[in-house]
């Protein structure tokens, strides 16, 4: 029986390892056949969402998919960004973190100041706000379902949510990598921590960090997004209850919430492959095999693997319909989210650069 129950995610898993093998071909076609490179300068991470969301809209996804595509986009998605922990020291962890913390803070307070003041302007139900607001800030559609029980969001408020935060989402994923090669001239620091603070989903940041990587060649800039957003996705520890204390001000019945059930728990286990990762390198460095680089490497091929086939399974489960039929207001108050979170951040790195170097 227990057999049976796994058995059930297999075609799901396995549909999405085609996908990423197809964006792997179809990326050396283009990139190393067609335009001549050694190494394309094309994202399969970037191919593998397109093909997903082409093949999800067009043709229907059976029913037999789902579990497996479910569970690659949540617990293939959450080991592929455990495994990138293998490329990290912990004292580089530290040497971004300290400047990523108050720059996380800063767009988070920015966000929730401004869609106050949408709320009014545009009469937007206040749970919907609340729900767009925390998934632009913190960890997009995570954010979102856990937050709607303590607001009490009904089904529809949900999904508008949602599909906002999959619009833009999508949209900065694309957009924003070469926008911040551009605009930070290459520097791999405050590429990494623009996309990390700017950028609403993990997926979307994995992403966006792999594009950026496969298309400038900086693992650096995928490693600083990566942990970026994983400072942020512990915010939902305090985000979730101060929404609480929020909207249920005054009301009787208020629950308690446990932080148990809210924690990212894949943080840890991030932070413990950076561990493992510097143990290895103090025994084994005088290996003269090189067994420990051996696996080193293959760690780090797996995490991107794992991260595009991820991307593929996201890419099938994007409706384009529920985006469509979003209605202008929510799509105002998520652009101006994505907008403000992008423009505070680039603020902040800016006012860092001017008192700190």
């Amino acid at each position: 029986m227990a057999f049976k129950k796994y058995l059930v995610i297999v075609p799901g898993i396995i549909l999405a390892f085609i996908l990423y093998s197809l964006s792997q071909g179809f990326n050396n076609i283009i990139g190393i056949e067609l335009l001549g490179y050694s190494k394309s300068p094309i994202s399969t991470a970037m191919i593998a969402i397109l093909l997903g969301i082409f093949f999800g809209n067009f043709f229907k996804i059976r029913e037999s998919f789902q579990k497996g595509l479910n569970f690659t986009k949540d617990y293939m998605l959450k080991f592929g960004i455990i495994c990138l922990g293998i490329q990290l020291k912990p004292f580089e962890f530290l040497d971004f973190g300290k400047i990523a913390i108050p720059l996380i803070l800063i767009c988070i307070i920015s966000v929730l100041v401004v869609i106050k003041l949408l709320i009014k302007k545009l009469k937007i139900p206040t749970r919907m706000a609340y729900l767009i607001s925390i998934g632009s800030t913190v960890c997009g559609t995570t954010a979102i379902m856990a937050t709607a029980p303590v607001i009490k969001a009904n089904k529809s408020e949900v999904s508008y949510a949602i599909a906002n935060i999959t619009l833009f989402g999508i949209l900065s994923m694309f957009l924003y990598p070469y926008f911040a090669n551009f605009y930070f001239e290459g520097n791999t620091l405050f590429a990494g921590l623009f996309l990390g603070t700017a950028i609403h989903e993990t997926s979307q940041v994995a992403a966006a960090g792999l594009i950026y990587d496969q298309q400038f060649d900086s693992p650096e800039t995928l490693n600083i997004a990566t942990v970026t957003k994983l400072i942020r996705n512990t915010s939902l520890i305090i985000m979730i209850p101060l929404f609480a204390l929020l909207y249920n001000r005054g009301k009787k019945n208020q629950k308690n919430y446990s932080i148990l059930n809210i924690f990212p728990y894949f943080v840890l286990g991030f932070i413990g492959m950076i561990i493992l990762r510097n143990i290895g390198d103090h025994f084994f460095s005088m290996d003269i095999n090189n067994n420990w680089n051996e696996v080193v490497n293959f760690i780090k091929d797996s995490s991107k693997i794992l991260l595009t086939m991820a991307m593929a399974a996201i890419g099938l489960s994007t409706n384009l319909k529920d985006i469509r039929n979003m209605g202008h207001r929510p799509f105002i108050v998520g652009f101006v989210s994505m907008s403000t979170v992008g423009f505070v951040s680039i603020l902040t790195i800016e006012i860092y650069l001017k008192l700190f170097t």
